[in-house]
């Protein structure tokens, strides 16, 4: 079913750091909401991340290809200052848990206070993926675990070969 509005631009911020197949369920689930999602990869180097911005966006676009109405860019800054350049009105979110809807409402209000006319909209995680964060997924692969059903195939190659040429010692 669709409920699209299709002169409805949203925007999908994360780390994506790796892209989980939680991530991917939002973007199918999301992308039939609106008539543009654009997720953006936060450029936030305090996280330490694990892939490069460029990683992350080329991991999205390979796993979205298919998608008409979703387009993979990158921002540093302000989210809502982000949104109004690109046009969007809305930052769709996705909540896991409970302790994930007391930050994103924190984040939510904050957003509004910024800039009243973007709204929010939080998703659901599916029942599958509730549990999926992509810190646990960095850590699991890290210690040689198995991730696949996790992540895409490219991404779980991609982490594989991360942890691979770090050694057994790596740190996430």
């Amino acid at each position: 079913m669709s409920l699209r509005t299709d002169s409805v631009v949203a925007i999908y911020p994360g780390s994506f750091d790796p892209l989980t197949n939680g991530h991917l369920d939002l973007i199918h689930r999301g992308r039939r909401l609106v008539g543009k999602l654009i997720v953006s990869v936060l450029n936030n180097q305090a996280k330490h991340p694990l892939f490069t911005v460029e990683e992350r966006m080329e991991m999205l676009r390979e796993a979205t290809a298919d998608i008409d109405n979703v387009e993979v860019d990158s921002f540093d800054g302000l989210l809502t200052d982000y949104a109004v350049r690109r046009g969007a009105g809305v930052i769709m979110r996705g909540i896991r848990a409970i302790s994930d809807y007391e930050y994103e409402l924190q984040m939510a209000l904050m957003n509004r206070r910024l800039r009243p006319n973007i709204e929010t909209m939080f998703l659901l995680a599916g029942e599958g993926n509730s549990f999926l964060s992509s810190r646990m997924v960095k850590e699991v692969a890290r210690l040689g675990g198995n991730v696949s059903g996790l992540v895409p195939a490219a991404v779980e190659r991609r982490l594989a070969a991360r942890f691979s040429a770090a050694g057994p010692e790596s740190k996430v």
